[in-house]
């Protein structure tokens, strides 16, 4: 028996307006039995790296066959391509600006196409909703069973980006910044245990993390064992170091948000990583 296909958006839409609802339309009018889930609509608008670090925190909890619809799309309109991304798992549907790029950093094999096939969009085509009549309709076919290589040629010059990494400032110091800040007021840095081990230990050397106004000495690996409003470190479950506080928002309380530095700095100890 068939199994009902899975279709996931991700998205700077919002609520506010018809295209969320539009987009499923169009997929549930090609198939109707489509199994569709919300990853987020809330990417800030033409965000193209928030995108990127939203749909690869969540792609590989979905079913083996999923068809990922990941929309953030400045250039709506231009000659930027359509594209299809495939791993050994999944398939990602969107434009290619980059969007996908920290997928393509976690999976070892994957196939781009340039979609080409116009004959699977809507028409008219706007000049200002991809969304709709080419993204979704892209989607919808794909999980109707249409094979990728009828969408276009395989391509190897699509856009990707890396991530910003931190980098050591001197021995005992490393700069971050804050990639973003979530509902919570958690400022999420791009900082691992890896670029920094020596903080993450049981017993760490005297440390401060200099963010905003504040200067952060402590880490916890809970959010409720911090005072109310008291603001310290935590590995989150990106795998990112958070700067955050226990019910309040560490980044109104520090002054920081996206684009924000982040030093540390261990005294007595090597701050980064040598690799071994």
């Amino acid at each position: 028996m068939r199994r009902r296909p899975f279709i996931t958006l991700t998205t700077d839409f919002g609520f506010n307006d018809h295209f969320v609802g539009t987009i499923k339309g169009v997929i549930l009018d090609i198939v109707h039995d489509a199994q569709i889930v919300d990853i987020c609509h809330s990417i800030q608008p033409f965000d193209v790296l928030d995108c990127a670090l939203t749909i690869a925190q969540a792609y590989s909890y979905f079913p083996t066959g999923t068809i990922h619809l990941v929309i953030v799309d400045p250039g709506v309109g231009t000659a930027r391509r359509p594209i299809i991304a495939s791993s050994d798992r999944h398939h990602f549907v969107g434009p290619d600006n980059g969007v996908l790029s920290l997928i393509y950093s976690r999976e070892e094999r994957m196939h781009v196409r340039h979609v080409t096939a116009d004959h699977y969009y809507l028409q008219p085509i706007s000049n200002t909703f991809h969304g709709r009549d080419i993204f979704a309709p892209i989607a919808g076919y794909l999980a109707k069973g249409v094979e990728t290589a009828k969408f276009g040629e395989e391509i190897s010059d699509f856009v990707r980006f890396n991530a910003p990494t931190p980098k050591p400032v001197g021995e005992h110091s490393l700069r971050g910044v804050v990639l973003k800040v979530d509902r919570f007021g958690n400022l999420v840095t791009n900082i691992t245990e890896n670029d920094a081990p020596m903080l993450f230990k049981d017993d760490p050397p005297p440390f401060k993390i200099a963010i905003g106004t504040c200067e952060v000495t402590e880490i916890k690996t809970s959010y409720a064992q911090g005072a109310p409003k008291q603001v310290f470190g935590i590995v989150g479950s990106m795998g990112y170091l958070e700067i955050a506080a226990n019910r309040a928002s560490a980044a109104q309380i520090v002054g920081a948000g996206k684009g924000s530095d982040v030093n540390i700095v261990l005294e007595g100890a090597a701050a980064v990583s040598n690799g071994s």
